[in-house]
Order: structure tokens, then sequence, then C-alpha cells
């Protein structure tokens, strides 16, 4: 680990440590979720900021970030203002009673999360000091695969928030649209596009360590925090098992008949 990968851990840990205290005076751990997407917007910033290798592949990369970033905080802002604390973290506050369940989230929520927003991040902390600033074919790819990924976000998002507003939809699956191909259209997007971040940012052999960052990224949607608690809650819906019959748990494919 380098210097500006060691600066770029202290700037995480100040980061989330301020959410954190936020966290604490609004008694809702759950608000971390709003501050995850800024955190990447954060990195960028600073590694842009301080580095000696400004050009082309980390303007793009910093610039990207800040569009994904600032949509992701508004989208889930904006869907959980004034809403009480999420049901994870109400289980979590119930699991670590009489543990000092303060310095518990303080581990296991805020500096966990800065942990993966490090490894995540990687390609953002390449691309912006790496003296190779020039796009390559792979490089352009990246930026194909990273607009392919945010449609993916943004439409599913947008067609589920739009389903959800319709009162007739009430308690209903949505499985329309993006939804039709992938049962998580949003998270397959998530994914997507930090593979492009990736192929984006990589030039030489010496930077393949980076895709530790794609690779956690898709771990954690596919196997831990995203798919598997999605696919839990409704396992035992009738409508979610027909629905689950004919379309794809993650990667996008035409339904089954």
């Amino acid at each position: 680990m380098n210097n500006i990968h060691l600066q770029v851990a202290l700037v995480i840990v100040i980061y989330f440590t301020l959410v954190f205290i936020l966290a604490q005076a609004k008694n809702n751990n759950s608000i971390v979720d709003s501050f995850w997407g800024p955190g990447f917007l954060v990195v960028a910033v600073y590694t842009f900021l301080q580095s000696q290798n400004v050009g082309t592949k980390g303007t793009l990369v910093t610039l990207l970030v800040l569009l994904w970033s600032s949509r992701l905080f508004l989208h889930i802002t904006i869907r959980n203002w004034n809403k009480p604390e999420d049901f994870r973290y109400v289980n979590m506050r119930k699991k670590w009673q009489g543990k000092n369940p303060t310095l518990q989230a303080f581990l296991k929520v805020f500096m966990f999360q800065g942990l993966m927003l490090f490894i995540v991040s990687l390609p953002i902390v390449i691309a912006n000091n790496t003296p190779n600033q020039n796009l390559s074919p792979l490089n352009i790819f990246g930026i194909f695969l990273w607009a392919i990924g945010f449609f993916f976000e943004v439409v599913g998002d947008k067609q589920l928030k739009d389903f959800l507003a319709k009162k007739e939809n009430r308690g209903k699956l949505m499985t329309q649209g993006l939804w039709s191909y992938t049962r998580h259209p949003n998270y397959f997007g998530e994914a997507l596009l930090w593979w492009g971040i990736f192929f984006l940012t990589i030039s030489k052999v010496s930077e393949l360590f980076i895709i530790l960052g794609p690779m956690l990224i898709t771990f954690l949607l596919v196997f831990v925090s995203g798919v598997p608690l999605l696919e839990k809650k409704y396992k035992d819906r009738p409508d979610f098992i027909e629905y689950s019959k004919k379309t794809s748990i993650f990667i996008p494919w035409f339904p089954k008949k």
C-alpha cells in the first residue's frame, strides 16, 4: 500500500466517523445507506485534486462517479426521508443489546462500510494517479459498460418507483419493464457500472489488483446484502415463485414462456 492509498484510507475513516456522529444524533444508523454513494465521490474528488497526473482518464472517472453518486444519494435519501430506521439496523440494535451497541455500530456498520468502500474505490484511486491518461479501446469499452450499468440502475429504480406509486399496485409484485428480464435490474446495473470503471481505468498488468473493486461489489450484491435479502423476503409468495420461474435472477435474459 503506497502513500496515496494510506491517505484515502484516512479520508474514508474521517468521512464515515462524521456520518456515524450524524447517525447517533438522529438515532438512525440506516442513514449510512444515503452516504454510501457520496463516499466514492469524496475519494474521487480527493484523489483528483491531489493528483500529479490529471488527465482524460481520471477526469472521466471522477465525472462518472459524480453522476452516479449524486443520483444514488438523492434516490435513497428521498425514498427514506422521515421514515424510521430500516429493519436491518433495528435488528442489529436488538442483537447488540447489552454489548455496547454504539461501539458495535461504529465498527460493524460504519467502519466496515468504510473498508468495503476502500476496496471498491481502488479503480478510482488508480484512474486519478496513473501517468497513462490516454484512452485505449479497452478503456472505451469500459465507458460502454458503465453506460449500460447506469441505464439499468436508473431505469430499474424509476420503473419500480412509478409502479409502487400507483394505488392499484399496492401489494403487487413488479414484473414489468426491465424487471421482466432480471429480478434485480438495479443491482445488476450497479455491478456492471463498477466493471465499467475497472475497464475504463486499467492500462497495465501491474494495475490488475484493482479488479478487487468490481469483484467485491458484485459478490456483495449477488451473495450478501443485495439479491439474497430480497429473495428471502419474497420467497414464500406464490406470485414471486411464479415470477422467479420465468425471470433471470441477476443477469438480464429473455423471460421463459
